[in-house]
């Protein structure tokens, strides 16, 4: 299955909703598109949010991130605000996230090819 093919729509017209599996309240996402392997999505952190019991994240796939607003802050105290871009490579540590006044992120995820 692959994503699919879509041409300019309104991203605001996928719903919200929460993230499958976190533990804790206020992250929200909306699914741009999937093919349950490889995805595209904004990730939503309420005012608030602490994703500490979700604990630190690990994953086989790449993740690219891009802070559209607001800002998140890891376990060391380091803030990334708006504007602040990630490239993870599959297994690479990375979280937990506090983000007191809330942050709003684009995601995109695909396979490791190696």
């Amino acid at each position: 299955m692959a994503k699919p093919e879509r041409e300019f729509s309104s991203g605001t017209a996928v719903e919200w909703t929460p993230v499958p599996g976190s533990a804790c309240p206020g992250l929200d996402e909306r699914v741009l598109a999937s093919d349950g392997h490889v995805a595209t999505r904004i990730l939503r952190f309420a005012p608030g949010t602490d994703t500490t019991p979700n604990g630190v994240q690990l994953h086989d796939f790449w993740e690219e991130v891009d802070i559209l607003t607001g800002s998140i802050t890891d376990l060391c105290g380091q803030t990334f605000t708006e504007g602040a871009y990630a490239c993870r490579p599959p297994r690479m540590p990375h979280g937990t996230w506090r983000s007191p006044d809330g942050c709003t992120r684009f995601e995109v995820r695909y396979p490791d090819s190696g």
